[in-house]
């Protein structure tokens, strides 16, 4: 089922038991159990070409569509969108990359096609 699903990026679970991996031209967030067993895939049209993914320390999912200009919360099962975290009219141009810093609370956003980085605080 996996061949042909390229993986572009991958981050595990701060418990370890669940690994959650994107395919930057499939448009799909895997979630995977310890043992590769597939638990969830996750699709959105309001994220196209998967490009960052972070699991916070609290086990939240961070993904980037650098195709759709967004940065979203994904719920840690990996089956449903919990919040728009950034979009293209708080300035997301081709998010690249994404960070939680659990000491500052910001959300720490890398783009592609511009020399900015977006931090975006959370409450």
């Amino acid at each position: 089922m996996l061949l042909c699903f390229a993986v572009y990026q991958c981050a595990v679970s701060p418990t370890g038991d669940r690994l959650y991996i994107t395919s930057r031209y499939q448009d799909k967030l895997l979630t995977l159990a310890r043992d590769g067993t597939l638990l969830a895939t996750y699709s959105d049209p309001a994220l196209r070409v998967l490009s960052g993914l972070h699991v916070t320390p609290a086990g939240q999912v961070l993904v980037c569509g650098l195709g759709s200009n967004t940065v979203l919360q994904v719920g840690w099962e990996g089956q449903s969108k919990l919040a728009n975290l950034a979009t293209q009219k708080d300035g997301v141009w081709g998010p690249r990359s994404v960070c939680y810093s659990s000491t500052t609370s910001y959300i720490i956003v890398g783009q592609d096609w511009s020399d900015n980085i977006l931090v975006f605080r959370v409450e």
